[in-house]
């Protein structure tokens, strides 16, 4: 594994804390209603993308996850103004306003979605394995989902083409506790849900994914497996939410104390404390990053602020492929 090198826990931190700051703006316009439909954020989950993206070789591994997605593409290499824009729906979005929350994509940093169907990219991941295999790329997919979407019968099937036709991808479920609002104690009998993968003799297992660390460790190792040709892994990435499943969530289904409890671990706090220990930086240090994330963040807000809507126009030349389509004149002649 590349080494974890005192540049890294920096650019963890600042890189951790810029996506929980984008994340926090982007609650706080959708109360605004600048935001509409369903907005999903990330906050408390942030060492999963961390330590994935010190795994990856981003020149040409995937990734691929459901809707809670905004923060992923950024990693990868999106600009977070068009980020932003996408969830205001305009046109300078990465969809150009058309996907909004739920859809970030871009095929050019090999970010294949957000997904609003529960488990739906769960068998797209192992297509996008399947199509590097066929055409002999030396490239991986990451293919993340949530607890809630591990109940679903695409999975299975998903899991025995995996392994029977060892394909280059790597399957993480993101358990945060609760899928949309019901404890994973409730939803099978039995909480470790990566055992799932035992039935079809697949490499599985449990990873702190509060510690950026020991997710960086864990996929490397499932990476380099998929790279020579030794098939799938599946990693059952145990991590925390601070937020609601989504913001018209309630979160009757857990205490306030309990929220309490796993700050206590914060990712962005851990890797914090150890650059001080390290003496890898000083407090002045990360309080200027601090302004420095905050400045970018109010950069993304003022770019979504200012950009037009998308022409009605659009939504037919986004859909219609055929010139001389003849149920409408949508381009000016």
């Amino acid at each position: 594994m590349k080494e974890i090198t005192e540049e890294v826990y920096l650019d963890w931190y600042e890189q951790m804390y810029f996506w929980r700051k984008f994340e926090d703006k982007l609650a706080q316009v959708y109360i605004q209603q600048k935001v509409r439909g369903f907005l999903h954020l990330y906050n408390g989950q942030e060492a999963i993308l961390a330590g994935a993206l010190h795994a990856m070789d981003l020149t040409k591994d995937r990734m691929i996850t459901a809707y809670r997605n905004h923060v992923q593409p950024i990693g990868m290499g999106v600009d977070p103004k068009r980020v932003m824009a996408e969830l205001y729906g305009k046109k300078t979005g990465t969809s150009m306003g058309m996907g909004g929350s739920m859809h970030i994509f871009s095929k050019e940093h090999r970010f294949y979605g957000g997904h609003g169907i529960v488990g739906g990219q769960i068998p797209l991941g192992a297509g996008l394995a399947f199509a590097d295999k066929y055409f002999k790329r030396d490239s991986v997919t990451l293919t993340f989902f949530g607890d809630g979407a591990a109940r679903q019968g695409s999975l299975h099937e998903t899991f025995n083409m995996a392994m029977n036709w060892k394909l280059p991808v790597v399957f993480c479920v993101e358990n945060n506790g609760y899928a949309m609002g019901t404890s994973v104690k409730r939803t099978a009998n039995h909480e470790d849900i990566w055992k799932l993968g035992l039935g079809y003799e697949m490499p599985c297992g449990p990873v702190d994914a509060m510690n950026p660390t020991a997710v960086a460790e864990a996929l490397d190792e499932a990476i380099e497996r998929a790279r020579r040709g030794d098939g799938p892994t599946f990693l059952e990435m145990k991590t925390y939410r601070y937020r609601g499943h989504s913001m018209s969530d309630a979160q009757k289904y857990r205490t306030k104390d309990e929220v309490k409890e796993y700050q206590k671990i914060d990712p962005i706090t851990q890797v914090k404390d150890i650059i001080l220990k390290e003496k890898f930086a000083t407090e002045d240090d990360l309080k200027a990053i601090d302004k420095k994330v905050k400045k970018l963040v109010s950069e993304c807000e003022k770019f979504a602020d200012e950009s037009d809507y998308p022409d009605k126009e659009q939504m037919y030349d986004m859909v219609y492929e055929q010139e001389d389509y003849p149920f409408l004149q949508h381009k000016p002649v």
